[in-house]
């Protein structure tokens, strides 16, 4: 049993970052009821990089695991009760509308409350609850822009530059995921629940610490030099350089060693702290000068050999095959009813008593609404009604396969196993389990 097991999640949530703090609640064993929209929710028709998928789009895919879809018009006085009804039977709801829709919806805190008192209410939102940016959109890119982190790295003649991940997103689905948890603990010692109010803004800012701490207590501006250099805090020579063959990161090295490698006799009367801030822009350029005549290969054995913190520069394709990634099961791999054998990033924890596994792939849109509405108390002559009515969309009234829940256990997905169901080892995806 999944640490959480036993608690249900009713997770309202698109895009990244909610999606995000709900499936890790799933992956710890939480049964996570997604509610989305009868047409299904904003992501399941934005895949990102045009991988759509046969049914559902790898980007979907990857955030939405171990969830359960209702499908159910939230307009509807029926479908709001639905909601209202499941919420009574919940532990935890998360959403993150835009400021008022929660409230024109009657999914607010004080609504929800009101039907159990004791539920633990997450809401994400771009930039708070209240204040002059409430109404500004909440998007990734948007926020790593205001959050003064692009001025870190790079040099004065280069236009800032977001980072290659979605980092806003993930640093507040990480806040939502971790308030959640914390709020359940609360709630374990002492009965009561409570909101937690997360944004993106803040989030950004946090993740910070030292950064912001350098300019607000000591008083140091940041400063992009003429040299391309990976973080306007850190001592040169720090980023990455071309060599021979590719590239490689280099961190902060002692200069006087490095200066040995390389044969830059000039480093061996700097001082790493002083000359490494000072002189950046001229260690950083006899570095980038010095790499191109040997390849990566070359370069990192004899880093490695003095004890040069020094790395690769991976693609995709370089994580999914190395060494230490697939020692550490960092992938995990299991079938989808829809999309086939797939693999996407696993768990970041381990727990030697408990581990996070997937129980379930990403649901199509309504996939278990029958299923949710039984455990309700909606018999199928019910559900019939309401799905032919709008309320909620039930894909095998419309003819639709049956969902990946209702297959007999013995057929089930291989790599996946059902909350609830005799868990086998080889029906349940865990780290390491990469084909």
């Amino acid at each position: 049993m999944g640490i959480l097991s036993g608690y249900r999640v009713i997770d309202l949530t698109i895009a990244m970052a909610g999606p995000l703090a709900a499936m890790r609640l799933g992956d710890l064993g939480a049964d996570v009821v997604k509610v989305e929209p009868v047409s299904g929710e904003w992501q399941r028709h934005t895949p990102a990089g045009g991988a759509a998928g046969h049914q559902i789009n790898a980007s979907f895919l990857s955030l939405n695991r171990n969830k359960r879809s209702l499908a159910v018009n939230l307009k509807s006085a029926e479908g709001r009760e639905i909601v209202l009804e499941l919420a009574r039977r919940s532990e935890v709801f998360l959403q993150n509308y835009r400021p008022g829709v929660a409230e024109r919806l009657g999914m607010d805190y004080e609504s929800i409350r009101a039907v159990r008192p004791d539920i633990v209410y997450v809401s994400i939102s771009g930039y708070g609850e209240s204040g002059p940016y409430v109404n500004r959109p909440g998007q990734d890119m948007l926020l790593q822009a205001m959050s003064g982190a692009m001025l870190n790295v790079g040099r004065a003649s280069d236009p800032p530059a977001p980072a290659g991940t979605y980092a806003v997103d993930a640093i507040t689905g990480y806040g939502a995921f971790e308030g959640a948890l914390a709020g359940l603990l609360h709630r374990e010692r002492t009965g009561e629940g409570q909101l937690v109010t997360v944004n993106m803004l803040d989030s950004a800012i946090a993740v910070q610490a030292q950064e912001l701490s350098i300019y607000t207590v000591g008083g140091v501006p940041q400063h992009r030099g003429g040299e391309v250099h990976g973080h306007t805090y850190i001592r040169a020579p720090y980023g990455t350089f071309a060599t021979a063959d590719g590239y490689l990161a280099l961190a902060f090295p002692p200069l006087a060693e490095l200066g040995e490698v390389l044969g830059i006799p000039e480093f061996a009367g700097m001082d790493d702290d002083a000359d490494g801030h000072t002189r950046r822009d001229e260690i950083t350029a006899l570095v980038r000068a010095r790499l191109p005549e040997r390849s990566t290969a070359g370069w990192l054995a004899e880093f490695d050999a003095r004890g040069i913190w020094a790395g690769p520069v991976y693609d995709y394709a370089d994580v999914v095959a190395d060494p230490q990634v697939r020692h550490n099961g960092s992938l995990v791999s299991y079938d989808h009813p829809t999309e086939g054998r797939v693999t996407t990033p696993g768990f970041p924890y381990r727990f030697s008593a408990t581990p996070p596994q997937v129980y379930r792939g990403a649901p199509l849109a309504g996939e278990q609404t029958r299923e949710i509405l039984g455990e309700l108390g909606y018999d199928g002559e019910s559900v019939d009604r309401l799905a032919a009515g709008g309320v909620v969309a039930a894909p095998e009234a419309a003819g639709q396969a049956s969902p990946a829940s209702e297959l007999p256990v013995d057929s089930a997905p291989a790599g996946v196993s059902e909350p609830g169901a005799a868990r086998a080892p080889h029906r349940v995806a865990r780290p390491g389990d990469v084909s």
